[in-house]
């Protein structure tokens, strides 16, 4: 149950925060976003662990660096089919994530009881029912998002698994570490072949690096970086507390709470 309330805390930070991503990206891209946000969040943290407050250190490096790219590619997969798909595509393809955990979960020997398996297909065609993503034709390109649901599942898998004696904010480090390094990468591709960019947010995948940054994408950006921190933070937490086929299915309450939110802040 701690693990329960974690999730939903962290879904509820989460769905409020990024109601904010459309604002951000009207005048910087995506890669410039994931670059700048981890930096702020790592800064943080470096500050954190100077006053003595967290431990960065991770005891096993490797597992540490593997779950953050686990988890870090599948939101830049999340994203990166934003290109060539619809949000109701895209979202209803990485909440196939409770399908996956519980399909991963079984070939590890762990049998989902059938509650659970019950809870993640009751979820998952409430979401398909909500989101419709077959209102248009599916392509090869449709299955990028089911991609980007099964590294997510996998890096949930891989907290409890291989970092369950690890500190949460040597996690985080090493997550943030990953999205500033594909960023910083992105950002210099684009750089050396130059893109046509739409105006406004219909180019936040394809812009390059943009400076100054304006007022509202520097403070919306730095809100990002700290509700992250928090936020990833707890749900590393629940999944190092429950088992992830359990944990995963409580996090299709981010599609109540982000409704919520875009109803109380946007009308």
């Amino acid at each position: 149950m701690q693990a329960v309330g974690l999730i939903l805390a962290a879904m509820f930070l989460l769905a409020l925060f990024d109601n904010f991503v459309a604002r951000i990206a009207r005048d910087i891209g995506l890669w410039q976003f994931h670059l700048m946000r981890a930096l702020l969040a790592m800064a943080l943290l470096g500050a954190l662990a100077a006053a003595g407050l967290v431990d960065l250190r991770a005891r096993r490096r490797w597992a540490v660096a593997l779950r953050g790219g686990l988890t870090a590619l599948s939101m830049l997969i999340y994203f990166g089919a934003l290109a060539f798909l619809s949000v109701a595509e895209s979202a209803a393809g990485l909440f196939s994530a409770p399908l996956w955990v519980l399909l991963l979960s079984a070939l590890m020997g762990e049998r989902p009881r059938p509650v659970e398996l019950g809870a993640a297909l009751v979820g998952f065609v409430g979401v398909v029912l909500v989101l419709d993503p077959f209102s248009a034709p599916l392509g090869a390109a449709s299955l990028l998002p089911m991609l980007a649901g099964l590294f997510y599942a996998l890096g949930s898998i891989a907290t409890r698994a291989w970092c369950a004696g690890e500190g949460v904010f040597a996690m985080l480090l090493w997550y943030f570490l990953v999205l500033a390094v594909i960023g910083a990468a992105a950002l210099v591709v684009l750089w050396l072949w130059p893109q046509e960019v739409p105006e406004g947010a219909a180019g936040f995948l394809l812009r390059g690096w943009v400076w100054p940054v304006s007022a509202v994408a520097g403070w919306y950006t730095l809100l990002q970086a700290l509700a992250a921190v928090v936020a990833v933070a707890v749900i590393f937490r629940a999944y190092q507390l429950g088992e992830a086929r359990f944990v995963a299915v409580f996090e299709y309450a981010l599609l109540l709470f982000a409704a919520l939110w875009g109803w109380l802040i946007w009308g």
